[in-house]
């Protein structure tokens, strides 16, 4: 709700706010800001307004929500607003998804099978591969393993799971405006194993992944040591990193640029972008968290919807200029 009050949020898109109204009417009164006035019910109804956000409704919650509290009915009206999101977008209604927070035990109550948005969210549009990243001002991580453990996080670093990454980044980063991603991979290891000293990851799977994307085509680096790298990389050298596991890269993002950077979802058919935080349940529903990471959420999500169509648009283009 704040950040819908931001004017740089009004210039760059048209805003649809999903969620159940009640409870939406009822946090926009607690924080002293103006609801929205337009609702829709339906998809097929929904027209966004270049002036001021919209509302659709998911009419999801029944009852009241306890805020800061873990319960099945905030998990359900959780997962409405992510389904009702891509209802949307298949129906050719919004460009884009950019997510607040949800509580992943709330959604494990609600039944859902899923351990958060991004797994489903690609169940939803029929992804197969995708990738968590972040984009932190300059800096932009990619997550080879997402929730899991340490020990299953290795495990999980193999050539083929690697190489995809790689394949996959390079496509995405391309397909938002980046002409020749230059791609780093961290090592896992220390130093990035130091030849085999401080482990074989890096000489058993990842040295032999990079070679075959270089290969392919894929300007790909590594592996390097990560204590230095996500600072290359945040100075220019490289356009992305490949992190091995989630703290490795959340680490340096949150580090850099808590609070100004956003995720973005990599392999999904429609542009989607969230907040860098969890859902803050110690101050729920008292008017306090801090918009800056919703706010930065909307605006990459309207700039990269925005990169994407230009992108298309020079692939069409060029594609007629070779029939003609």
């Amino acid at each position: 709700m704040k950040s819908l009050e931001m004017p740089e949020v009004r210039r760059a898109c048209q805003a649809i706010v999903i969620g159940d109204a009640k409870d939406l009417a009822i946090q926009a009164e607690s924080l002293g800001i103006a609801l929205p006035d337009r609702y829709f019910g339906k998809p097929e109804t929904v027209q966004p307004d270049p002036i001021s956000p919209v509302i659709f409704d998911t009419g999801a919650i029944d009852g009241n929500i306890d805020r800061g509290r873990v319960s099945a009915r905030a998990g359900r009206a959780a997962l409405a607003a992510v389904e009702a999101s891509v209802t949307l977008w298949k129906a050719g209604k919004i460009d884009a998804i950019a997510t607040a927070p949800l509580n992943k035990e709330a959604i494990k109550q609600a039944g859902s099978p899923f351990p958060g948005h991004t797994e489903m969210l690609a169940a939803l549009t029929g992804s197969s591969t995708f990738l968590m990243s972040f984009f932190a001002r300059e800096l932009r991580v990619i997550l080879l393993t997402i929730h899991v453990s340490l020990r299953d996080a290795i495990s999980a670093i193999t050539k083929e799971r690697l190489l995809c990454a790689l394949e996959t980044a390079d496509r995405e980063l391309r397909r938002f405006g980046i002409k020749e991603p230059k791609i780093a991979v961290a090592g896992l290891n220390p130093h990035a194993g130091e030849h085999g000293l401080f482990g074989s990851e890096e000489i058993a799977e990842m040295s032999p992944a990079i070679a075959d994307a270089r290969e392919r085509g894929v300007d790909a680096h590594g592996p390097l040591p990560a204590d230095t790298l996500f600072l290359r990389a945040a100075r220019g050298e490289f356009d992305a990193v490949i992190a091995c596991y989630h703290d490795q890269g959340l680490v340096a993002v949150k580090s850099m640029a808590f609070g100004d950077s956003a995720g973005v979802t990599l392999g999904l058919p429609v542009v989607r972008t969230s907040v860098d935080h969890g859902t803050a349940f110690d101050i729920a529903g008292k008017g306090i968290a801090d918009a800056g990471s919703m706010t930065r959420a909307i605006l990459l999500a309207a700039e990269l919807a925005g990169k994407e169509r230009q992108a298309r648009d020079t692939l069409m283009s060029r594609h007629q200029k070779r029939q003609e």
